[in-house]
């Protein structure tokens, strides 16, 4: 295949950059401990300087695989995809997600909102960064609010941010994992002081799975 072939067919989200993809738990958020199968895109120019999968951020350094046979994979393990990166608004995912509708999936997105939605999306957690501020779109079509918490100010982003999402978004912290021992208990204080939050643990970690 050639080069601006390949470039086409990643545009109109036929083929898309693909760091991994596996069947393993859910372990954050409001469907922790949901069987799932991870679709990990590559790309991403949000850039955290805390980002737990930075081998992701260079597309070009990951296989390009064609999105109906990818579908097909996934499908077979369970109907529950969550699509994460990377940031994988990035891609046009319109043919990846209507692949796996096609398969009966529930399709979840992990999304910085960093870029415009596309695709059938079923559950949308929002997870805002402040190098690369989410679209209003997305913040009024969040199901799930995740706030990664690294310093004392975050509590604050936290607060701004929960401003903006719908009143039927749920709302998570979640400490950054190499301060976890240090934020956890700062976690807990804030939300027995704002009990609308939600604790979040990357339980998966703890677990030892992907």
């Amino acid at each position: 295949m050639t080069k601006d072939k390949q470039s086409e067919l990643l545009k109109q989200g036929k083929m898309l950059p693909i760091m991994e993809h596996f069947y393993t738990i859910q372990g954050e958020g409001f469907h922790a401990g949901r069987a799932a199968y991870f679709i990990r895109l590559a790309g991403c120019d949000v850039g955290c300087h805390w980002c737990d999968v930075k081998e992701s951020w260079d597309a070009e350094l990951h296989p390009i695989l064609d999105v109906t046979s990818l579908a097909k994979t996934a499908s077979k393990h369970c109907k529950t995809i969550i699509i994460t990166g990377g940031e994988p608004l990035m891609w046009n995912l319109s043919p990846l997600t209507t692949a796996l509708k096609n398969s009966g999936c529930t399709i979840h997105i992990e999304t910085s909102g960093a870029h415009p939605l596309s695709g059938h999306l079923d559950w949308i957690t929002l997870s805002p960064k402040k190098t690369k501020m989410p679209l209003p779109e997305v913040y009024s079509k969040a199901d799930e609010l995740k706030m990664i918490i690294f310093n004392n100010h975050d509590f604050k982003f936290a607060l701004e941010q929960a401003e903006k999402v719908s009143e039927n978004c749920l709302l998570y912290l979640q400490s950054e994992w190499s301060k976890r021992n240090e934020i956890y208990p700062k976690i807990t204080d804030f939300i027995l002081s704002h009990p609308q939050w939600r604790l979040s643990i990357q339980t998966h970690k703890y677990l030892n799975i992907p």
